[in-house]
């Protein structure tokens, strides 16, 4: 997982509430079994018409997210089913950060998991934010609008005097700086991982997890 720490990137607005994961990746493209490949089909239902051409009427229509790296969007973003294929999607799709007011839990978690910051600001200040992309030209291709946001100090900022301050959990503060997923940390135990392997023979395994799971019954 590539690390981030300190990230620069132009911000592609979604002002909606209550953005589910079937929005944010429909069912119909959750066959495949790797974690590439699904940018394309982010937001497809609303970024495309049953015929598959681009919807004009979608608020990227006009390519305003081309290039985004920071999504800004509504309360609640990431609610309904837990599938990890919404987090895989935006991944994919460019976006290292997302800005909103509130997350659904799991998809919150997913984000940690698969090298997206998401980040829970007050209203008042993601408000403030829709305010100034929309004065930078409504968040069109040329608009502009970019942020700055630090990771080691949990601060964002723009060039126009603007600082907010963001708390994230230590632990996965940790793994997003180091570039850890589950993966990666289990890796980091490598070296005693092994050595268990070779203390114990695959007989003396299979009998030492038989018995532990006699000693339950």
């Amino acid at each position: 997982m590539e690390p981030l720490r300190r990230h620069r990137g132009k911000v592609a607005v979604l002002d909606r509430l209550n953005v589910d994961t079937d929005q944010i990746i429909p069912k119909q493209f959750l066959k495949r079994v790797e974690r590439s490949g699904f940018g394309q089909f982010l937001f497809y239902d609303w970024r495309f018409h049953a015929d598959g051409t681009p919807n004009p009427q979608f608020e990227w229509g006009n390519g305003s997210a081309d290039g985004a790296s920071i999504l800004l969007t509504g309360e609640n973003f990431g609610c309904g089913s837990s599938r990890e294929h919404a987090a895989w999607a935006l991944s994919d799709f460019g976006f290292r950060v997302i800005l909103a007011p509130s997350f659904a839990d799991i998809f919150f978690n997913n984000c940690f998991k698969n090298g997206v910051l998401p980040i829970a600001l007050p209203k008042e200040t993601v408000d403030r934010l829709f305010a100034q992309v929309k004065a930078a030209g409504d968040g069109g291709q040329d608009s502009g609008y970019a942020l700055t946001v630090d990771l080691e100090q949990q601060t964002i900022y723009n060039d126009n005097g603007l600082e907010v301050s963001f708390d994230v959990d230590p632990f996965r503060r940790k793994c997003l700086l180091e570039g850890l997923d589950d993966i990666g940390l289990t890796m980091q135990w490598e070296d005693r991982i092994a050595e268990f392997e070779k203390k114990y023979a695959p007989r003396e395994r299979y009998e030492l997890f038989s018995n532990c799971y006699l000693n339950f019954e």
